[in-house]
């Protein structure tokens, strides 16, 4: 899928692939712009506004404003020059004053503005020792101010930068001393004493330089007008006594009453916690910035099967992407602390995509591996030779072990495991097809345009554009136009074409606005949207990060203990009822671009009579609602080598990128009797997702138990006196071999011998 509760979805690239170039593509909630768009609403406050669906993409104007901000400072630095050089000291002012305010607005409303000038090292302290060097170098020329009180300034001044770069260098200790060789969410940290982090304005650079030069900066220009050293000594004493009693306030972050447990004591507690939650069922993850989804989409999953799960991550920064579920979260960015697991109860781990760390935690002999994938399509990144790592792999249907034995990749048949869909439960079946009137809401999610510039992978590109026409010619159409988060990132023209697809749908919505193709009064539009409000506060309020925006990851860990009993059941009423007050809110009719973490995929297929998209997850998920759906054919090839090469679209209207089938489509999701497609996707849906009985939880579930089963089954073989982490040689095949251990001698029988001979686990689970 490439969409999911929590981060936007990359489809499924090689090992390490993926995770090094995608970027979050979420953004804070916010209100409805002129085509009501639904914007994430993750996380406590509320974001910026969100920008009409037909503005260009930020990135198309940051150049522009980047130049307009470096031009403004270069003018600024330049009338303070002229003004120390003459010297003209109203100039000097001015500039001076507004150099540092300017830079101090730039901080606080537009932080990005100048990174191009802080990757080359000249940040804030810089810029502003330069506006203090401008303006002593104007003192020097004025005659009203003795030698000895030049020099006390410049001494002054000089003891300030000195603090400052002291209370850098403290921070630069502070937060490595704080950095924990083991991260945890969800777990009771108590018994770590875990002290806050310092303040934020201390613990970086940036801010603190800037503001506390104010008394200094303010204190020279006034010497500098009215000739008299008092207000320079006063404002620079000032602003060293800032410097200093923050570098002092700051090192009290190093006394032993503030530090951090050492890696001994964290490794212990670690230990002691898994001898007393006794996990059983665990997820694995590793990924770069934008991945989480790919864990997220499991963790209900894993909640659901009851067997006391963890979440393993690797990454740090992953900590806070894991949606906000109950479950123990735990990350071992070190190799040396992942072995720890060994000495854990866990029986098995599951793994929702490759990375290159997986690897690492394969070198466990103690636990099981299944690989889930996170979402399957008929594209090569589902079958991925990889997948031949681990113990078992677990599909959907059929048809994935089917693209497995075709694709040849090393994986054994006998180690794939239909287990279904899962994650599908929320999608709510067919109850027939909409009013002949209308509305007909048509969701259109495209996939994105990959890594490779294959015209096959998106129609946004050679047929978005048409396809939305088409639509929005029938009046009775209901358009949610969905477009996966990476659209254009790799291809500008993908990001061209959807920002055109917006401008085309901004254009029917006002068209529909002015023309009363609203129902519904006023008063109960805005009695919606505030029921809309409020659910989200609700809803946030439950989900919410319990720490002030300050915090380092360590007040974190200390913060997001143990969650209250009931806790995720509340979350999950607050987010039904979130989605159901924001459909509520939608003018009936009403043409929506979605383009955050909320509302969810499943709940827009529950709102979609009709799916058009590409070759992806989104295709086969969609199968479990019973709904017609539409592929865009752009591959170039021919229908039948199309439907051939395809599985997921054999049950599909293929659409051509004219979008000429668009009313020949419509006219069969209203009449039911033009629909000859429905038996075909019943068939398909079997064949893609596995059998509607016996439900895929309990297939999940079955599977889960049985794979548990072989990692104890392998934990009883192990001599106990071998110690942890010593495999036991696989014997030749034919031969009868006794492997000699510091413990009682074992026996192995050839690999040929009629014990598991013909087990569907063979001896890989020995």
């Amino acid at each position: 899928m490439f969409f999911r509760p929590s981060s936007p979805r990359p489809p499924a690239q090689p090992a390490g692939q993926a995770e090094s170039r995608e970027a979050a593509a979420e953004a804070s909630g916010g209100p409805p712009s002129t085509v009501p768009t639904a914007r994430s609403a993750d996380g406590p406050a509320a974001g910026p506004p969100a920008r009409p669906a037909a503005a260009p993409p930020a990135g198309a104007r940051r150049p522009g404003r980047r130049w307009a901000v470096l031009g403004t400072l270069l003018f600024l630095y330049a009338a303070q020059l002229v003004g120390a050089a003459l010297p003209h000291v109203p100039l000097l002012c001015a500039a001076g004053a507004a150099g540092l305010g300017f830079d101090l607005a730039l901080r606080q409303w537009r932080p990005g503005a100048l990174g191009g000038l802080n990757r080359v090292h000249c940040d804030e302290a810089v810029r502003q020792l330069l506006r203090d060097l401008l303006t002593v170098a104007c003192l020097a020329h004025l005659p009203g101010l003795d030698a000895a009180a030049r020099l006390a300034l410049v001494a002054g001044l000089l003891a300030c930068y000195a603090a400052h770069f002291a209370c850098r260098a403290l921070g630069v200790l502070v937060r490595r001393s704080r950095t924990l060789p083991i991260v945890t969410r969800n777990i009771d940290t108590s018994g770590l004493g875990l002290s806050p982090a310092p303040p934020r304005l201390l613990a970086r650079p940036g801010r603190r330089a800037l503001l506390f030069s104010v008394p200094a900066t303010a204190g020279l220009l006034g010497t500098a007008a009215v000739g008299d050293p008092a207000a320079g000594l006063a404002g620079v004493g000032l602003s060293l006594a800032l410097f200093a009693g923050g570098a002092c306030h700051l090192a009290t972050w190093l006394l032993p009453g503030k530090r951090p447990p050492g890696e001994e004591r964290m490794v212990e507690w670690f230990l002691g916690w898994l001898e007393a939650y006794r996990p059983e069922v665990g997820l694995y993850f590793s990924g770069g910035q934008g991945t989480a989804y790919q864990a997220n989409m499991w963790l209900p999953t894993l909640a659901a099967l009851g067997r006391r799960p963890l979440v393993v991550l690797r990454e740090r920064s992953m900590v806070q992407q894991v949606a906000a579920v109950d479950l123990p979260v735990v990350c071992l960015p070190r190799v040396a602390h992942l072995m720890l697991l060994e000495q854990s109860s866990l029986r098995m781990l599951l793994h929702p995509a490759n990375a290159p760390k997986t690897s690492q935690v394969l070198r466990i002999p103690t636990i099981k591996h299944a690989f889930t994938n996170h979402g399957e399509s008929d594209k090569l990144s589902s079958c991925n030779p990889y997948a031949k790592v681990y113990d078992e792999v677990w599909v959907a249907g059929p048809a994935a072990r089917r693209r497995y034995a075709l694709a040849e990749v090393g994986v054994d048949d006998r180690d794939v495991v239909e287990v279904g869909r899962p994650q599908l439960a929320p999608i709510r079946r067919a109850s027939g097809p909409p009013p002949a009137q209308g509305p007909v809401t048509v969701l259109y999610a495209p996939t994105w345009e990959g890594w490779t510039s294959d015209p096959g992978n998106t129609s946004v590109i050679l047929a978005g554009e048409n396809l939305v026409r088409a639509l929005l010619a029938d009046r009775r159409v209901r358009l949610l136009y969905k477009p996966h988060p990476m659209t254009g990132s790799v291809n500008p023209l993908a990001g061209a074409a959807d920002a055109r697809i917006r401008e085309l749908i901004a254009a029917a919505e006002t068209a529909r606005a002015d023309g009363g193709g609203r129902p519904g009064g006023q008063a109960a539009r805005e009695a919606a949207e505030a029921e809309l409000a409020r659910r989200t506060e609700a809803l946030d309020a439950l989900t919410a990060r319990a720490w002030r925006p300050g915090a380092d990851e360590m007040e974190r860990m200390g913060a997001g203990g143990a969650p209250e009993p009931g806790h995720a059941e509340a979350v999950a009423e607050a987010t039904a009822a979130w989605h159901e007050a924001f459909w509520n809110a939608r003018p009936p009719g009403a043409h929506v671009v979605l383009t955050g973490a909320r509302p969810e995929l499943y709940s827009c297929f529950n709102q979609a009579d009709l799916l058009i998209s590409d070759v992806s997850s989104v295709v086969a998920d969609f199968l479990a609602s019973g709904k017609p759906y539409a592929v865009v054919n752009t591959s170039g090839l021919a229908e039948a080598e199309f439907r051939a090469a395809y599985p997921t679209v054999r049950a599909a209207t293929l659409l051509t990128p004219d979008a000429a089938g668009v009313p020949a489509l419509l006219a069969s999701v209203l009449d039911p009797a033009r629909d000859t497609l429905a038996a075909d996707r019943a068939a398909l849906a079997e064949y893609l997702l596995g059998p509607a009985e016996p439900p895929s939880l309990t297939r999940f579930r079955a599977a889960v138990d049985a794979l548990c089963a072989a990692a104890e089954a392998r934990r009883a073989r192990r001599p106990a006196e071998s110690g942890p982490g010593l495999p036991t040689p696989r014997p030749e095949a034919g031969s009868h071999q006794v492997v000699t251990l510091t413990g009682p001698r074992t026996e192995q029988q050839p690999s040929g011998s009629t014990d598991g001979a013909h087990s569907p686990q063979g001896d890989r689970n020995a």
